[in-house]
């Protein structure tokens, strides 16, 4: 209910209920619409493809029983031309070995008209012919065929080939190959099958047309291709083209050996293309033929699109008439709930005593003996609060007093531990530095295996007053803020050098202001330190500075044996050490990452030299640019 004008709106719930039976029984009518035209749709669709896929399968068996038939009669013809290379040979011989000075024509003559003779130099072309449209044809632009001729050509047997369908003419012809002597050249002889009745096993592909076009209606064109992507058997097509010009689609379809289908929105067609493969490796020519259906999607497209319009034209006849019913179904089952509503708006002014009214259905009853109940539940609830909020106020008294007690303990614990660490590093730093001086002198005593035990046991000194010195930087850098103000880092650098006599290091760069605090040249003693230690006899460091406005790049790179990249992820990350067997606990690096996140940066390791890890390592390391004067907290 909501107030509006002088009065209220007694029907506003029962509207919101009818707009809300009717967005749901809206939808779902249009669902069931919509499931019921999708099921129609995918019968239609698949009956389609179930008679596309049957007549594609007749179109392979077709073509291949074609193809079988062909092939009985193209073996009967090669011991005739294996005869007809004897008088070819000799006129070779004859005109000693020189094709120039051979008379093909005559030897045509005596080997049958019905026959072409082809000589194909060593480079794969026609060089000399009796069929002048093939003078000058380049076998390599066929890499199979080219590699079966040249094989032929170095080898000393006859080769059949299959019939196939000359390119210019569209007839049929049978070829066969035989090396020369000296191999030099492969002779090739061309057989015109239409002038031995051949066309009885011509493949007729008109009347394979015309049964696939009864099996279905729905085809509206057929081509048929062979391997190059030509038209064969133009002289019964109905529209006859140039069978020369070759069809890119089914040229990659064949050197794909995969079949494909092209859709024509504008022309409302599709097309299959289809490979029938015929490959035969005992014959130097691929007969594989690709046939190219073409489907008329139209009707189809008709009658989905009327199926679509019945169904839309059903369903809105439909919603109108459940709008229609929502109007009184809402009015009905609203009743309760308006009388309910009053009652409730009663107790919410206050009046907790007044008594909710009985309505029919068991629904309604249960939710008026709710009602009823949680106002009694209110009413104590209401009792317990008051005494529950005095309560709180004792508690949270005793709580503020309870946690200062704890604050103060937990400080005065933390004071304490901090005394003993104190106490702890600088009594062992003392130790250490005693012992460091005792083995020194100790071992510059020695000398032989004894001189190296002591130094390394100098060594093992030394390195504990660096794991005591990097555990003392990181408690400082946790305990203190950090305050970052402008610092001279050309001073930092030139005075961490000093800290290295013995260090051949070069220094690139010059005054630059960086945001960071008085621990920034632990960094380079670090960096420095691992450089020097770990570079190796005559490693040299370079230390480069690039300015770059907000942002200072800082690298410190070796010539050393450098960084593998299984290592570089890890090297950062706390008590990680390197592969060297000289590497040390692994809070060095870990404490550089530390400080150089502390100042806004970000840290990494990288090859001296890019992509030639064992050139070099280098750490390269950004901090951010301030004028003089600038703090940051």
């Amino acid at each position: 209910m909501a107030a509006g004008g002088g009065g209220r709106e007694p029907h506003r719930f029962s509207t919101h209920l009818m707009l809300a039976m009717i967005l749901i029984t809206i939808p779902v009518i249009g669902l069931i619409s919509a499931l019921d035209y999708r099921q129609i749709e995918q019968g239609l669709i698949a009956d389609e493809n179930l008679l596309r896929e049957q007549a594609e399968r007749s179109a392979i068996q077709a073509i291949s029983l074609m193809d079988t038939g062909l092939n009985l009669f193209d073996s009967t013809l090669d011991r005739r031309m294996e005869e007809g290379f004897a008088p070819l040979l000799a006129g070779y011989e004859r005109a000693g070995r020189d094709p120039a000075a051979m008379d093909l024509s005559r030897i045509a003559e005596e080997i049958g008209e019905d026959m072409d003779i082809y000589i194909i130099n060593a480079s794969g072309i026609i060089e000399y012919t009796t069929y002048p449209p093939d003078l000058g044809l380049d076998f390599r632009e066929m890499p199979y065929l080219y590699d079966r001729i040249t094989d032929t050509r170095l080898g000393d047997t006859f080769l059949a080939d299959r019939i196939v369908a000359e390119s210019t003419s569209g007839s049929l012809r049978k070829y066969a190959y035989m090396p020369s002597p000296d191999h030099r050249y492969l002779f090739e002889l061309g057989l015109d099958c239409t002038a031995i009745e051949a066309d009885r096993y011509n493949p007729q592909y008109r009347a394979l047309r015309e049964d696939l076009m009864r099996l279905n209606p729905a085809i509206e064109g057929i081509e048929i291709y062979d391997c190059f992507g030509r038209v064969i058997n133009v002289t019964e097509s109905k529209n006859p083209r140039d069978p020369a010009t070759a069809n890119s689609i089914a040229r990659d379809v064949f050197e794909d050996k995969q079949d494909r289908t092209l859709r024509d929105a504008a022309t409302g067609t599709t097309t299959r293309y289809i490979l029938v493969d015929l490959f035969d490796p005992g014959y130097a020519s691929d007969v594989s033929r690709i046939v190219a259906l073409t489907y008329n999607t139209a009707p189809l497209d008709a009658r989905l699109a009327k199926l679509q319009f019945g169904h839309i034209i059903l369903a809105l006849f439909a919603s109108l008439i459940a709008c229609g019913i929502a109007f009184p179904a809402s009015r009905r089952i609203t009743r309760p709930v308006r009388e309910i509503a009053d009652d409730v708006d009663r107790i919410a002014g206050g009046d907790l005593d007044h008594q909710i009214r009985i309505s029919t259905g068991t629904e309604f009853t249960r939710l008026e003996e709710g009602v009823s109940t949680m106002v009694d539940s209110l009413k104590e609830n209401i009792r317990r609060l008051h005494a529950s909020e005095e309560m709180a106020r004792e508690y949270s008294v005793r709580l503020e007093e309870l946690v200062r007690e704890r604050t103060a303990e937990l400080e005065r614990s933390n004071q304490m531990a901090n005394l003993y660490l104190d106490i702890m590093i600088h009594d062992i730093n003392s130790a250490n530095a005693v012992a460091t001086r005792y083995t020194r002198l100790l071992a510059d005593a020695l000398e032989g295996e004894e001189e190296k035990i002591a130094r390394k046991m100098l060594s093992r000194f030394e390195q504990n007053t660096g794991i005591i010195n990097g555990v003392a930087t990181l408690r400082r850098a946790r305990e203190n803020q950090a305050i970052l103000t402008a610092v001279d880092l050309d001073q930092v650098i030139r005075a961490q050098m000093a800290g290295f006599p013995a260090a051949r290091i070069r220094y690139e760069g010059g005054p630059v202001m960086v945001l960071a605090d008085d621990l920034l040249p632990e960094v380079f003693a670090n960096l420095l330190g691992n450089a020097e230690k770990f570079g190796g006899p005559g490693v040299e460091i370079t230390i480069r500075v690039e300015d770059r406005g907000e942002e200072v790049e800082v690298s410190v790179e070796d010539t050393g044996p450098g960084i593998s990249g299984a290592v570089k992820k890890d090297l950062f990350h706390r008590l990680k050490k390197g592969e060297s067997r000289l590497a040390g606990a692994g809070l060095g690096l870990y404490i550089c990452r530390m400080l150089i996140e502390r100042y806004g940066g970000r840290i990494w390791a990288d090859d001296r030299v890019r992509g030639e890890p064992g050139l070099g390592a280098a750490i390269r390391f950004t901090l951010s640019g301030a004028g003089a004067g600038t703090d940051r907290e």
